[in-house]
């Protein structure tokens, strides 16, 4: 498995709706998730600095990185970005972390 890390922001005065809408993943979602190779998938919110910490195993980059071209995926970054800052196609804006550490 390869193990990714990211940090992403939601507006301050979002957060419940942030996590709404995580307690209300749509199923086409979960299921292209899954058949990309996601396990493990979590997000952690920092309320005082409304930060996203994403972390999530993947079985292939290549898979991880075409569930962005699905339907399901492009439904979700536009049901998303009113409430995270967003890139242009929708996706959110997010900074990839360099792992330093590991213990199995």
């Amino acid at each position: 498995m390869i193990r990714k890390a990211s940090i992403m922001q939601v507006h301050p005065d979002k957060h419940a709706e942030y996590k709404k809408r995580h307690d209300e993943i749509f199923p086409d979602l979960v299921k292209e998730l899954k058949s990309h190779g996601a396990h493990n998938y979590s997000i952690f919110l920092d309320s005082k600095r409304n930060l996203l910490f994403a972390y999530i195993e993947i079985e292939s980059e290549e898979r991880w990185d075409a569930v962005a071209k699905t339907a399901a995926c492009q439904k979700w970054w536009a049901f998303m970005k009113d409430i995270m800052p967003s890139n242009s196609d929708n996706s959110p804006i997010s900074e990839s972390l360099t792992e330093v550490f590991y213990l199995l």
